[in-house]
C-alpha cells in the first residue's frame, strides 16, 4: 500500500549502470508498479513481489537490492551476476543469510 516517491537522484544514471532504469525493469519483472522519471521513480505499493529471474545489470548495488527484494518475494527468485557484490561487500550474502536464518 502508499506510495514512494524518489527524487533528485538523476546521478543514479551515470553509475556501474543506469541504476534508476535497471531498478525499474527488474522490479518490474517481481510484479512491482513503477513509474521511470528522469531523476527517480515513483512506487506504488503492492502486496507482495512474485520471485522472478532478474538481473544486475553487472551493478553491486542494483544485486544487493534485489536480494533484498527477493527475501519479500513470494517463490523463488534467481539474481544474474550476482558477483559484482564483491565490488563493494565481500561478505552480503553471507551476512545476509546470517539474518534470515
Amino acid at each position: 500500500e502508499g506510495e514512494t516517491i524518489i527524487r533528485d537522484a538523476k546521478e543514479l544514471r551515470v553509475k556501474e549502470s543506469d541504476r534508476i532504469s535497471s531498478m525499474v525493469s527488474e522490479l518490474r519483472k517481481m510484479g512491482a508498479k513503477i513509474e521511470e522519471l528522469e531523476d527517480g521513480m515513483i512506487i506504488q505499493g503492492v502486496k507482495e513481489l512474485k520471485g522472478a529471474v532478474v538481473d544486475s545489470h553487472k551493478d553491486h548495488r542494483v544485486a544487493m537490492s534485489l536480494a533484498i527484494a527477493g527475501l519479500l518475494a513470494k517463490g523463488s527468485t534467481v539474481i544474474k551476476s550476482v558477483e559484482w557484490v564483491e565490488t563493494s561487500f565481500p561478505d552480503f550474502f553471507k551476512k545476509l543469510k546470517k539474518l534470515v536464518a
